[in-house]
């Protein structure tokens, strides 16, 4: 597919809000708090293990639940602001995320966290999928390319944020709330995000209103459920038959929500997911690479986290400052990967991308194994982690460009759901599946071998990666370039 088959027609053209830059910053501002939330949790899981006494497969729940909730919420999510009006789900999932927010500071069990974070994450899956759509609406053709570019770099420096900010609030301990803030601090953003969206979101739907796939939305939401739920349980119980069992049921069921969606298409109804957007190349590669990708950096970042703490004597706020070089490159990288290297290289700047952090986390490695314990210094992290966090930055900030290049305007609110459902689907996988590893290294060979391992894990995923970037467009519309 060229540039040229990705542009939308000339009848297509739309003017712009008067105030859609404002409107992108209230949408970019939802999209930090959310990647935040769903980060920021990893530096708090130790003093979460010390103060409510929970176990690793609850800690991983804690971590992987909010973004399995948000998995199976995303797409439904996003056709019911087709249907009913994106402000209003955007309405509704902010206060839903704000007042859940509270209750998981409030938490006074391991399971109580758990239940909380996972209304957490529907609550998300609520109002995180109405952004791309109103932007869509609210910005003209020739200036989506870098309002859609925007939210790659914004998703990936939050998401490596997240532990900085993280840490810095569990060790400050305010009135003795320790790991609590961090679900306290969502409460004002949360309010700050309801003002701004109501005063300056442009109600946002289809023309023509879709009905609702029930049946869809029940297949997808057991389907996910089915495919995360035994990563995460699955070591803690010594992998019984029924994991495997469930594994390849939760795989039949994607296949099955794939012919019903498509016969429901084929008869007139309004399905769940529009199948024409996966005959877009630029959208099916582009979905299944940030599968990949996000599902090693996320795990990757979950278990770096207990590394550092448990394996290293790390206080929070010191292994949440071991991320900053990794955040610093990130920003670093987006704006030469999307400002600088995507309009002269187009396809090329991701495999630079995936060179540039490879080459940190094998740096990485060295560092991890060639010392034990408390002998790895957080300065002997700098260089790698900066190069690591470069290479990310320079693959996120093209990346959404790439996937969402061809989607047409009655696509929008199906394929922003898939899109953001793909990645927190992969980092519920990610923390399941490199977790799983962690922990069952750590009991037999140590911090430093189970933290190494998964980092093998991370530049295993970076060469698939790079394989499916040869299936994307060779060039991006001159437009989505920032």
């Amino acid at each position: 597919m060229t540039a040229v088959d990705l542009a939308l027609p000339a009848a297509q053209t739309r003017a712009g809000h008067p105030l859609r830059w404002w409107i992108l910053w209230v949408i970019l501002a939802v999209e930090v708090m959310d990647l935040l939330d769903g980060t920021i949790v990893n530096v708090a899981l130790p003093t979460i293990h010390t103060s409510l006494g929970a176990s690793a497969s609850q800690l991983q729940w804690v971590a992987g639940g909010y973004a399995l909730t948000f998995a199976i919420g995303l797409v439904t999510g996003a056709r019911l602001g087709d249907v009913i009006g994106r402000k209003r789900m955007f309405t509704l999932g902010v206060a839903g995320f704000t007042i859940s927010s509270a209750l998981c500071s409030l938490a006074w069990s391991p399971g109580a966290l758990i239940a909380f974070r996972l209304l957490q994450g529907l609550c998300a899956a609520a109002m995180i999928p109405q952004g791309f759509g109103i932007v869509r609406d609210a910005f003209p053709d020739e200036e989506l390319g870098k309002a859609f570019g925007m939210f790659g770099p914004v998703i990936g420096g939050s998401a490596v944020l997240g532990p900085v900010i993280g840490g810095a609030l569990v060790d400050a301990d305010l009135l003795g709330t320790g790991w609590r803030l961090i679900f306290l601090v969502n409460i004002p953003l949360g309010v700050a995000a309801l003002v701004g969206g109501a005063r300056l979101l442009p109600e946002s739907r289809l023309a023509v209103r879709p009905s609702i796939d029930g049946l869809g939305a029940a297949i997808i939401s057991v389907a996910i459920g089915l495919l995360v739920y035994p990563l995460i349980e699955g070591r803690d119980l010594g992998w019984p038959a029924w994991t495997f069992a469930m594994l390849v049921a939760g795989a039949a069921g994607l296949v099955l929500f794939g012919i019903v969606e498509r016969r429901r298409e084929r008869s007139g109804r309004s399905p769940l997911v529009t199948t024409t957007m996966f005959s877009k190349p630029a959208f099916s590669a582009g979905l299944l690479t940030a599968f990949v990708f996000f599902t090693g950096m996320i795990g990757v970042m979950f278990t770096f986290s207990l590394y550092l703490q448990a394996g290293n004597g790390y206080s929070a706020v010191k292994a949440g400052a071991a991320f900053i070089p990794w955040a610093a490159g990130t920003a670093i990288g987006a704006g030469l990967g999307a400002g600088l290297l995507a309009p002269r290289l187009g396809r090329l700047v991701l495999h630079a991308g995936i060179v540039v952090m490879a080459v940190g986390i094998a740096a990485t490695l060295l560092v991890v194994g060639g010392a034990e314990g408390s002998d790895v210094s957080i300065w002997s992290l700098v260089v790698p982690l900066l190069l690591a966090g470069t290479g990310m930055g320079a693959i996120l900030a093209p990346l959404f460009s790439f996937v969402l290049a061809g989607v047409d305007d009655d696509e929008v609110g199906s394929a922003s759901g898939t899109l953001n459902a793909t990645q927190q689907l992969a980092g519920a996988t990610g923390v399941a599946l490199i977790g799983t590893l962690f922990f069952s290294i750590v009991s037999r060979h140590g911090f430093s071998a189970a933290f190494h391992a998964c980092l093998w894990a991370e530049l295993a995923a970076l060469a698939v990666c790079a394989l499916l970037v040869f299936l994307l467009p060779k060039e991006p519309r001159p437009e989505e370039v920032l």
